[in-house]
């Protein structure tokens, strides 16, 4: 009797091991992964509107903002702010270490290269007899204009456009470069222009002239700025936004990084790229215009083909304008 009682439990036992299996509880939601945004990255709804922006008569006022003073050589008077920077024995530039042919870091080196960075060099051996004897300073397309007016930096060379508002600010030399802005989608988008580009997120760097282009689009893309504008590759190419608009130039070093995007679009504004300057320093703005003058002549072509013409063609060094 004992053993039928504990076969019919062995027997019980089997029969329930073999009855269906629950379903495992889960205490924490299941929701899918979000790809995270860079930092300081995020939709603007809205830039400050023209009341925050300089009238009508004050962009008359200004005249052409790529209009820059005369040089006057580059003799070097004691007492100058170019003769103390040559008692400091080194040159403070602020660049940019982000932008791909421009201002970036060379991913074995190191070191800083670029078109921006060789003409900062050459200041520094025509200022100073030596290419090295720089200081780079690298800089968010944001933190330009303040690192020129606290006086952290003798001069910005980083792709920087000459406008009204800017020079409330700030000096520019000569024009040593001429951009236009676009747009860079993949290659297997749909997108052929801005315009195509309606309530859609589209990135731009944070307090450039590219964002207010994109803010001011009609039909308006959604606009998402950023600190970095290589952090604008990395939000398209997960699928974060659907278009990157700025200068043509740095689209050309992204559609170089990625072969899955283009540049797509006709230009839509014309960017003078000018070296900033601290405001007042007039000697250190003719200084610098003498120095581009050589440039232009001697060595700026080598510069172009060097970093940018095989990427965006054949061209001249833009004419310079004087007021």
């Amino acid at each position: 009797m004992r053993r039928l009682t504990v076969l019919i439990a062995v027997l019980g036992l089997l029969v329930a091991a073999c009855g269906p299996v629950g379903q495992p509880r889960t205490l924490v939601p299941v929701e899918p992964a979000q790809r995270p945004m860079p930092a300081n990255a995020g939709v603007t709804e809205q830039l400050p509107d023209e009341e925050d922006e300089p009238d009508e008569d004050d962009e008359q006022d200004c005249g052409d903002p790529a209009a820059s003073l005369p040089p006057d050589g580059t003799d070097v008077p004691e007492g100058s702010t170019m003769d103390e920077i040559i008692e400091r024995d080194r040159l403070i530039v602020g660049v940019d270490q982000n932008t791909h042919l421009f201002g970036f870091r060379d991913p074995t080196t190191g070191e800083l290269e670029g078109f921006d960075i060789d003409i900062a060099r050459e200041l520094a051996d025509a200022l100073l007899g030596d290419p090295d004897k720089v200081q780079f300073t690298a800089l968010s397309v944001a933190d330009r204009i303040p690192a020129l007016t606290e006086g952290a930096v003798d001069v910005v060379v980083f792709m920087m456009t000459m406008n009204c508002e800017r020079r409330e600010h700030i000096d520019f030399s000569s024009v040593y470069y001429v951009a236009g802005q676009r747009v860079l989608v993949r290659e297997d988008s749909s997108y052929s222009s801005l315009a195509d580009l309606g309530g859609e997120p589209v990135c731009a760097p944070r307090g450039s002239t590219s964002s207010v282009n994109v803010d001011a689009a009609d039909p308006r893309p959604e606009l998402v700025e950023v600190d970095s504008i290589s952090d604008c590759l990395v939000l398209l190419q997960q699928g974060q936004v659907e278009a990157i608009s700025t200068d043509d130039t740095i689209l050309a070093g992204m559609a170089e990084q990625d072969p899955t995007t283009e540049i797509v679009g006709e230009r839509i504004s014309s960017e003078p790229y000018g070296i900033g300057i601290p405001k007042g320093n007039e000697d250190m703005v003719r200084y610098v215009n003498a120095f581009l003058e050589e440039l232009r002549q001697q060595r700026w072509s080598e510069l172009y083909a060097t970093w940018l013409e095989p990427a965006l063609g054949p061209a001249e060094p833009p004419e310079p304008t004087y007021r």
